[in-house]
Parts: C-alpha cells; structure tokens; sequence
C-alpha cells in the first residue's frame, strides 16, 4: 500500500505547486472603443484601419478584452482574424442589430460559466429600450469566466454609457452596481472595460467607483500622471478627455496600467485610444 501511495502523494504534492504557482498568473484586460465603420470618416474609415485595430489586439495579447461601438461588420472582422478569442455580445437594437459592446476572452485560458446583455435602461432586461433621456440605447455585456491558470471565477463587464444625458449616466452606474451584486455575489473578482463618456470627476463615475467598490487601473498604477486623455479624435485632439478605462474590484492587484497610443504616422486605429490594466489575484 505505502508503494502505490507514494505516487499519489507525489501527485498532490506537484498538483498544489502548480496550483500555488498559478494562482498568481498576471491577467492582462483591455478596453477599446474601436470606432463604428461609417462611412462619414472620409481617410479614417474602417477598412483603411482595421489592420491597425487587429495589430494592436495582437501586440498586447489581452486575455480579456471589451470593445465598443463595434458594428456587425467589424465583429465579423476580428472574429475572422483572432480565432483565439471567443466572443460575446449582442447588438444595441431591440432586433441585435447595430452596435456591439461584446467581449472577446481567450479560449485557451478561459471557459464561459454564464453571459449576458442587459439595457441601460429602467427595463434592463427589454431589447432596445431607452431611458434617463437617451437618445439611443446603451447596453452592457458580461461574462462569468473559469481561468484555467487557477481554477478561479471572475466576472467580466463591458459597457458604452451615452454621450449626452447625465442622469443616463448617473443611473447607469446605479444600474450595473446593482447587476454586478446580482451576477457576481461579494467574492468573485469583476473587471469593468468600458467608454463611459465621463471624466473620473464625473458624478457618475465617482457613483460607480465608490458603490461598486472598484478602483480604476490606471490612476493605482500612476496615481501622479497627468497625461491621461484617451479620446484624440484621430489625432486632432490633444489634450483629450479620460473616458475610457478598467475598473476592477479590490480583489484585484493591479501591476500595470497603460494607454496605448500606438499609431502609423498620420493613421490611428480609433479616436480612442484603448486602455490596458495588467492584473493579479492573490
């Protein structure tokens, strides 16, 4: 018996170094408003910079990463072209048509447990309906995740808030506080990537730092920058707002937190620039 035992010992004595030595496998997230294909962009339109779009998803090699403004076609386009990621994610209309806030999640590293999409909105579970004086419909997509790296489950959120209506926002905040209690209880980490078309001053986003109990990546990485506008206009505005960020709730350890402001000369991939927040748990 202690002969045949010996290799089973051995066995759980290497599964929990593995074990020990996973749990703290960094987690790079990544939000990017990849702006919508219109044809209105004369020179930026989205066939002229798709490649950059998909380069720089490739480059930062994000395990989990959340887009918005993403039209149909542009979701074919990087589900074509990064087939290491799975998708999730619904258009904005009450049909699923026109703008994505999906989230792409590697599926080497990852299993999906559950998944969602709810509307910003007084009935969050309608399709395509509006509240709080939005003009048009905002939504925000979740995923529950298993990582594989060590066996634990984090939840996921990716939203686009409206770009006019501040009590939109304010409820918005107040909305997804409330559904993250709902899909993540009190102890699974939750990332937050989202345009939330607000400033960290904003009272929507001081609502939803403090309620939520979530920091944001980039100020506990580099609490004294100052150069931390992620809208540029392609290039036309320099000093833009900071309205595109990761949250994460406090579970997390944050390592790193960068804007990525790769461009090809006078080419940009968006007229935002995407944020990533590399992670940890303890």
């Amino acid at each position: 018996m202690i002969t045949r035992m010996l290799p089973i010992l051995a066995a759980v004595t290497v599964l929990a170094i593995a074990s020990t030595a996973n749990a703290g496998e960094p987690l790079k997230a990544m939000t990017f408003n990849i702006r919508l294909a219109t044809g209105d962009d004369g020179e930026n339109v989205w066939s002229k910079r798709s490649d950059l779009t998909i380069g720089v998803i490739r480059d930062e090699k994000p395990a989990v990463f959340g887009v918005q403004e993403a039209h149909p076609i542009q979701i074919e386009e990087l589900n074509a072209s990064l087939p290491e990621y799975i998708n999730v994610g619904v258009g904005r209309r009450a049909d699923g048509s026109d703008e994505f806030s999906a989230i792409y999640f590697r599926r080497d590293r990852f299993h999906l447990s559950d998944a969602g999409t709810f509307w910003l909105s007084d009935e969050p579970t309608v399709p395509g309906s509006r509240s709080w004086g939005n003009n048009l419909p905002r939504i925000a997509t979740w995923v529950r995740l298993l990582d594989q790296a060590n066996k634990r489950r984090i939840v996921a959120l990716n939203t686009h808030w409206d770009h006019e209506s501040q009590p939109a926002r304010l409820n918005s905040a107040k909305l997804i506080c409330e559904q993250l209690k709902k899909i993540s209880g009190d102890d699974e980490p939750v990332i937050i990537m989202g345009d939330f078309n607000a400033q960290p001053n904003n009272p929507a986003m001081v609502a939803l730092v403090e309620q939520g109990g979530l920091r944001d990546t980039l100020s506990v990485a580099h609490p004294d920058e100052k150069n931390i506008g992620t809208f540029h206009g392609f290039g036309r505005v320099e000093k833009g707002p900071k309205i595109d960020a990761v949250l994460v709730s406090p579970q997390w350890q944050v390592k790193d937190a960068t804007i990525i402001r790769t461009h090809d000369g006078s080419r940009y991939p968006s007229d935002h620039y995407p944020v990533t927040a590399t992670l940890e748990l303890p």
